[in-house]
């Protein structure tokens, strides 16, 4: 079996010039980053700004587990098969982080013959983006530093300092840190954190942004710090915007690319899901619109996390309305959530499959609460049975929704044509009647209490008595009509990633709230989820490695 980086090895690419071609872009509009990897242009979004926007399939997954899902994989996979199909797709996904890449989880290029492809590109450094957006975050935290350094002319109350480094790695020894150590000249000795890169506020940033004045106008909000008088100081105030967009001016441009069967792909902006707001850029979902019929995309994890971010957060900010959402989940999967050992997951075993398909029930009743038509797919394994199969097939079609098995990993496009069907019978079918959970006029803690009771099926929430006091101070400074982004642990729909199914009779902890003014939301930290994650103690790093022609192996 050949391993995901060896197919793509192998993997017959076109210019990415040719696959442009394919969409009605020309070469001008194309910034090229050598043969198979280009920016598109400022200028294309104004000659398509008004084409008619095509469909937007959103994917998403239940809640991921050591069994796998497939999330992206089935992503591509369905892009290939609407274009087996005759229809034109584009695929709008995340860029990978650094940090899981080398940690646990591996890249995130989809999988088997359902890939994009430059896929060592793309997990690595790909076009510089992320190294960018690095450089703003640490340019803002450097200006803010030498303020301090150089007289304090804004007042600043060093111990109400909130803007944090960053770095695109997992790296624990720098959640906590005190810098301004040695001499005078050395720097105000303080306490700082790092947090990962696709944490920062400035990646939100960059994937909420409609262009680049808006990109200026939101980075100018960042709260970097209060003063002695609790009023805050932006990034404007230390006059850092200029500079932070110059670093981000190449950044914002969306990202080209393509699968294993050549379907374009745009793959733009990376937050994490379970500690930001998981979508790719506002920028390439509204580029890919106007320059094809159908754009399938994905939102980080499970549906409690991405689609929900998706769907509160991106949706309603960029003012987009997703025809459908494809479920996706494996038999295995479900089985796990059971109680089911890893180890034995490929046997048989009904009675486990209908304790766990609880959760895959709980994210159908979820994503209805959107109004927005829904279809799951099973990502099929060679161990699942016909019994296991039938069994979730009725499960869903009793839900009121449509069901496709999918093959995708193995037979790339060709093992998607199912539900590929599927999705163009439900969007041609059924309008969308799409509305976010909760309204802009709730208070801060109505909406976490709406997000964990309505979407994870808490009881309710308990605030730290310091998440009860930044709530207070958010709304007192105007900004109470933020949609919430709540950071939660990614294995479970509770706080607690021991929790597996549909956990009940828990309440959600809310230990930290925080204003991304510039992003336009607030995250609320739960339980013990942190925003730099650590290695595990075989990171996946330990097996990636370069031979003596240049040649990449290790990746996954």
């Amino acid at each position: 079996m050949k391993t995901d980086i060896e197919i793509a090895q192998e993997a017959d690419m076109l210019y990415i010039k040719d696959v442009a071609k394919g969409i009605g872009i020309q070469e001008d509009d194309l910034e090229f980053y050598g043969k198979y990897k280009a920016k598109l242009s400022d200028e294309l979004m104004e000659k398509v700004k008004d084409n008619k926007d095509g469909k937007l399939i959103l994917v998403t997954a239940i809640n991921p587990t050591p069994a796998g899902e497939g999330k992206t994989t089935v992503t591509v996979g369905l892009g290939e098969a609407l274009g087996k199909m005759g229809k034109k797709s584009i695929i709008a996904l995340r860029e990978p982080s650094l940090g899981p890449c080398f940690g646990i989880k591996g890249g995130a290029a989809g999988g088997g013959y359902a890939q994009v492809v430059p896929m060592e590109d793309l997990n690595l450094h790909f076009t510089g983006d992320f190294h960018a957006i690095t450089s703003a975050n640490n340019l803002l935290a450097a200006m803010l530093d030498n303020h301090l350094q150089q007289g304090n002319e804004l007042n600043i109350d060093p111990k109400q300092i909130v803007w944090k480094r960053c770095l695109d790695m997992n790296d624990r020894s720098l959640r906590n840190i005190v810098i301004g150590m040695g001499g005078r000249m050395d720097g105000v000795v303080r306490q700082d954190r790092f947090q990962i890169t696709v944490a920062s506020e400035i990646m939100a940033i960059l994937c909420l942004a409609s262009d680049m004045e808006d990109l200026k106008k939101r980075l100018g909000k960042i709260i970097v710090a209060y003063n002695y008088e609790g009023n805050p100081v932006t990034a404007k105030d230390l006059k850092a915007v200029g500079a932070m967009t110059a670093l981000l001016k190449d950044a914002i441009k969306p990202n080209l690319i393509q699968t294993l069967e050549h379907t374009p792909a745009l793959v733009h902006g990376g937050p994490f899901a379970n500690i930001a707001h998981g979508c790719n850029s506002v920028r390439a979902t509204k580029m890919a619109l106007k320059l094809t019929d159908y754009v399938v995309t994905e939102a980080g994890f499970g549906a409690d996390l991405g689609a929900e971010k998706f769907l509160d957060i991106k949706c309603r900010i960029a003012g987009l309305k997703p025809d459908a959402v494809v479920l996706v989940a494996t038999v295995r999967a479900l089985k796990y959530n059971g109680g089911v050992a890893k180890a034995n997951l490929i046997e048989e075993n009904l009675d486990a499959l209908k304790d766990g398909i609880v959760n895959l029930e709980k994210h159908i009743e979820n994503l209805h609460k959107y109004n927005v038509p829904v279809v799951v797919t099973l990502n099929r394994f060679v161990s699942d049975t016909e019994a296991e199969l039938d069994f979730v097939k009725t499960f869903c079609e009793e839900r009121g929704c449509e069901f496709a098995l999918t093959e995708v990993w193995e037979k790339g496009g060709e093992g998607g044509v199912e539900l590929a069907g599927k999705v163009l019978k439900i969007v041609e079918e059924k309008e969308s009647g799409y509305t976010p959970l909760y309204s802009d006029e709730l208070s801060l803690t109505e909406k976490m209490e709406i997000v964990c009771k309505e979407i994870y099926g808490a009881e309710g929430i308990q605030l730290s008595p310091a998440a009860k006091k930044a709530v207070e101070r958010i709304e007192a400074l105007g900004m109470g009509s933020f949609p919430v982004c709540m950071a939660k642990t990614q294995y479970s729909l509770s706080d607690d990633p021991a929790k597996l199914g549909r956990p009940s009779g828990f309440k959600i902890q809310i230990n930290e709230v925080y204003v991304s003014a510039g992003a336009g939301f607030v995250v609320a930290i739960t339980g013990s989820i942190m925003t730099m994650p650590g290695l595990p103690k075989h990171p996946a790093a330990e097996n990636i490695d370069v031979n003596e022609n240049g040649v990449i192996t290790g990746l996954f």
